[in-house]
């Protein structure tokens, strides 16, 4: 290798005059899988029949495995279930801003793809989902279409149906349960 030729070269650059209305494809990020034992534990926690003691086993999952984004995302919609939207603001903002701070250690850059069809992805997803369900049910309007329209960005495939939520989800607005 000389010196004139880049450590790293670039890939997937259109050439020059060659179909410039073609954007070039969007990087997907992929995230680790979670550890077996924090997903073992939320699964455990799930399968609770009892809404009140699932919701403690909850907890229990996030406070033991913090860094599990599905724990944040079941914490907040079973708090927006149990009409606590404060609540469920809260553990859905945990879920989303860890996820974002996992996406940009594995290279994500701002922009790109996060698929729901990648398991690893869907703690994220569901978090970014209770976000826009939690901020539609205190009313913050212009956050819940932001979070819609990011769902829809990263997950072109809409494999949650977001496309079928309300352009403007709002008070009163409840999320189909995840296909």
């Amino acid at each position: 290798m000389t010196s004139d030729t880049p450590q790293h070269p670039i890939h997937q650059l259109p050439l020059t005059g060659a179909a410039s209305s073609l954007a070039p494809p969007r990087h997907e990020t992929i995230l680790p899988a979670e550890p077996a034992g924090a997903v073992d534990a939320l699964h455990a926690a799930l399968a609770i029949p009892d809404a009140s003691e699932r919701f403690s086993a909850l907890r229990h999952v996030a406070a033991d495995h913090p860094t599990l984004l599905e724990a944040w995302a079941r914490l907040s919609e079973s708090s927006l279930a149990a009409g606590d939207a404060v609540g469920a603001y809260a553990c859905a903002r945990v879920a989303y801003h860890r996820g974002l701070d996992r996406l940009r250690r594995e290279g994500w850059g701002g922009t790109g793809l996060v698929r729901w069809a990648q398991p690893s992805s869907r703690g994220f997803l569901r978090g970014l989902r209770a976000l826009l369900a939690a901020a539609a049910a205190l009313g913050e309007e212009d956050e819940a279409v932001r979070c819609r329209a990011f769902l829809l960005e990263l997950d072109p495939d809409d494999s949650l149906g977001v496309a079928t939520y309300p352009q403007v989800p709002g008070r009163g607005w409840t999320p189909p349960p995840i296909p």
